[in-house]
């Protein structure tokens, strides 16, 4: 039906075709099938299973001249007995061994669910048709809902809501933040961890020493990035620093001042990047 709908309308020829388990391909002989061309076919298609259009197989005679007038590939060198044709009544007479239903309001229903590039400038169309249309549309209701438990949204707001979660996503990866958690440590305590968490693409802010008064501080990532803020963050704690390769290190007298270096490299990361 949609090979014999998809040629009429747009002269798009069928060269191949899959019934996979899940879902089913035509492979259709063009370099591309546009959303108007798929959603006139889908129309199309549907139109045909609601008036019931009858189908009916026939058998015919191997020399029989009506036979030209059927679509097909042609027969093999090696056939021998009666040609099986299915007419589709209006629509399309084909020779096919397969089995069919006896009128399309059988198929129920056709869902065109998209198209995938194939070979040699060809499209493969896929879809689903029947009971698979109402296990997708159950599948999908079932996940529908699940997101919206999550994301605590409505289904339209969906896909907005998963792109912010993205850019945070994103955003924390390129900045990290640690509390002093050890009083004792040293410079080459946070260097160790800056070697070990890797600072090429991160920003790492880290501090050592008592929590609201005299300490260590060490902001270390993109050379650009530690080149501009260092010196910021020196003065925002009250304290002094100097670096090199990407590593800003110094004496803090202010920690007590952490929260608003925080601020500092927030809003940094948010204006530079653009997923942000």
């Amino acid at each position: 039906l949609i090979t014999a709908i998809a040629e009429q309308m747009f002269g798009f020829k069928t060269t191949s075709w899959e019934l996979g388990r899940q879902r089913s391909v035509i492979e259709l002989d063009t370099p591309s099938v546009t959303a108007e061309q798929m959603g006139a076919l889908e129309r199309s298609v549907n139109e045909k299973i609601r008036e019931r259009v009858p189908v009916v197989v026939r058998e015919l005679a191997a020399d029989d001249p009506e036979i030209e007038t059927v679509r097909s590939r042609g027969l093999p060198d090696d056939h021998a007995g009666p040609v099986r044709v299915v007419d589709i009544e209006g629509v399309d007479s084909n020779m096919c061994c397969g089995t069919h239903v006896s009128n399309l309001s059988d198929l129920q229903v056709i869902k065109l669910l998209g198209t995938e590039k194939g070979k040699k400038n060809k499209t493969n169309l896929v879809f689903l048709a029947g009971n698979r249309v109402l296990k997708s549309i159950e599948q999908s209701h079932s996940t529908e809902k699940a997101l919206t438990s999550l994301l605590k949204n409505g289904p339209g707001e969906h896909v907005e809501a998963v792109k912010r979660l993205q850019s945070s996503v994103k955003l924390l990866q390129k900045c990290f933040f640690t509390r002093p958690y050890r009083k004792e440590g040293d410079s080459e305590f946070m260097n160790i961890i800056a070697n070990e968490i890797g600072t090429e693409e991160a920003l790492l802010f880290l501090t050592v020493g008592d929590e609201r008064e005299a300490g260590l501080f060490l902001l270390a990532g993109p050379v650009d990035a530690v080149e501009h803020l260092g010196p910021r963050v020196a003065e925002l704690l009250g304290g002094k620093g100097a670096g090199k390769r990407g590593r800003f290190q110094g004496k803090a007298a202010k920690m007590s001042r952490r929260g608003e270096v925080e601020a500092l490299l927030q809003e940094f990361i948010s204006h530079r990047s653009p997923e942000a």
